[in-house]
């Protein structure tokens, strides 16, 4: 039984070796190997990158083919079984992709085929920003923080923090969503100023937020509606009190001035400085008729009221009305 096992297998290396070996002598490519020289496929916008081609075995010379989604990009030729390079510039997200190396020679029929590659493209992270629904709470509040890099390249892991002090265990975020935490006010020396950092892949690419502040919110006192009230009355009043205003003048004004029409027009007294104090005098005036240019005007000199019997002496004199 184990003859029999040796025989099998020298059987199927020498098949091997025949397929590999056509009848003038000539050996067939092996198939090839595809890598990165710069060793990994993380890469930036407009970075230069470089894919080796090479077949370990084969009968020389070797024509190598490189391949994006099946499509040809260049072709290169090696006299030898050294590796060919080829050269590569990320200008875009279509450059991102699948490639392909062939290997072919005189005698390799339809040729080789590598592994196939893509790349990965790693976009710096921008400076994330810490927000938050309200900016002021109460002791025993609850509150959210969120942080959230609108660019770079995902995953983003968020970690938060009060002053330099970590208050959160890294959060990494597959989408493009913002990583939340939840706080608890406690105490006072929970309010303060708080900041989150972001990072990814991206080497030496790690950035922080701005500054975001919890203050204590005041607390209303019972008597301040009762101030309030009282202010909107007494407002109210000196409104009416500015309205009432003009009614009030105004018919005042107007009785005073009738009252100063009615004297121009009917009886006065009036004692003279100059003479004794039992001496009053009594003017009449009467009203001037359409078709004159005159009025009577009647003057009545009368002594003290003791002197009753004494004659009263009356002069009259006209004045004349120019129209």
């Amino acid at each position: 039984m184990f003859f029999l096992t040796v025989l099998l297998f020298s059987y199927l290396q020498i098949s091997q070796q025949i397929q590999k070996t056509t009848a003038n002598g000539k050996e067939m490519l092996s198939n090839p190997r595809l890598i990165p020289v710069q060793g990994t496929l993380n890469v930036v916008m407009n970075q230069n990158v470089s894919l080796s081609c090479h077949s370990d075995s084969g009968t020389p010379p070797v024509r190598y083919t490189l391949f994006k989604h099946n499509q040809k990009i260049s072709t290169l030729n090696r006299p030898d079984l050294t590796a060919s390079l080829f050269n590569l510039t990320i200008n875009s997200a279509s450059d991102m992709g699948e490639y392909k190396c062939k290997a072919e020679n005189n005698i390799s029929g339809g040729g080789k085929y590598s592994n196939s590659l893509n790349f990965t493209l790693k976009e710096p992270i921008s400076k994330p920003m810490l927000s938050s629904p309200t900016s002021q709470a109460k002791e025993g509040q609850n509150v959210t923080l969120s942080c959230l890099s609108e660019n770079g390249s995902l995953p983003i892991t968020y970690t938060f923090f009060k002053g330099r002090q970590s208050i959160s265990p890294p959060v990494k975020m597959q989408k493009r969503e913002a990583a939340v935490i939840f706080l608890f006010m406690n105490s006072s020396s929970d309010f303060g100023t708080y900041k989150c950092r972001a990072e990814n892949s991206f080497r030496n690419n790690t950035k922080y937020s701005n500054s975001f502040n919890f203050t204590l919110a005041e607390e209303r006192s019972h008597s301040q509606p009762l101030i309030i009230s009282l202010g909107l009355i007494l407002l109210l009043f000196i409104i009416g009190f500015a309205l009432a205003i003009p009614f009030l003048i105004i018919p005042s004004y107007k009785a005073k001035k009738f009252k100063s029409t009615r004297s121009s027009t009917g009886f006065t007294s009036t004692t003279n400085a100059e003479e004794p104090e039992d001496y009053v005098i009594y003017t009449e005036i009467e009203p001037v008729k359409p078709e004159e240019e005159y009025v009577n005007f009647s003057v009545i000199r009368r002594e003290d009221e003791k002197a009753e019997k004494a004659a009263c002496a009356t002069v009259y004199s006209k004045v004349f009305i120019r129209h």
